[in-house]
């Protein structure tokens, strides 16, 4: 994990976009990002919990950032987190596979939403680090909702990769810098 001593302390740009398959380190890396960056820290979460084995899941990310982050859960809204955030802040919102799936499985228009997002994205007064599941290294699905969340989560992804100053694909902990440069 990148420190948080005033040595360093790095800015982050805009819009950096942490990609990885799960359990990759993608989180781990990003919340390291936003302890470098050495800003006021705002987390967005946007998972559900529906079952034990999530709230353990959720639990140890909260124990892992530790206690000095404002934290918004939204599952849907992620607009009005963001619309929060201060010029001195940096945010993380982790993460847009989630936010993803709520939006599939609640049936709402995925380009509607996808476009709020990125609108919120863009004019987010503070740095923003996005999380997402990289899903398309797979097999096909065997069903139709998996096969189109497969192809959504593809789609939300360019859309992310386009529109980030910095993304980085992060595979067995080790961060791969995809767009701009780490500073």
């Amino acid at each position: 994990m990148i420190g948080n001593t005033r040595a360093d302390i790095m800015t982050l740009p805009h819009l950096t976009f942490i990609l990885g398959g799960a359990t990759s380190g993608k989180s781990a890396f990003a919340e390291s990002l936003v302890f470098a960056d050495g800003a006021a820290r705002v987390y967005v979460a946007t998972a559900q919990i529906w079952d034990d084995e999530m709230r353990a899941k959720v639990d140890r990310h909260h124990t892992m950032r530790g206690p000095d982050w404002i934290t918004h859960e939204t599952p849907f809204h992620v607009q009005d987190a963001l619309s929060l955030v201060k010029a001195d802040q940096v945010v993380l919102l982790d993460c847009a596979t989630m936010w993803l799936s709520n939006h599939l499985l609640a049936e709402n228009n995925l380009e509607s939403e996808t476009e709020t997002l990125l609108q919120a994205l863009n004019d987010c007064k503070g740095r923003v680090v996005v999380v997402s599941n990289e899903v398309g290294m797979g097999i096909v699905p065997d069903n139709a909702l998996a096969r189109q969340f497969r192809e959504e989560q593809g789609r939300l992804n360019q859309h992310l990769a386009t529109a980030s100053d910095l993304a980085v694909f992060v595979v067995a902990g080790l961060p791969q810098v995809l767009k701009g440069h780490l500073p």
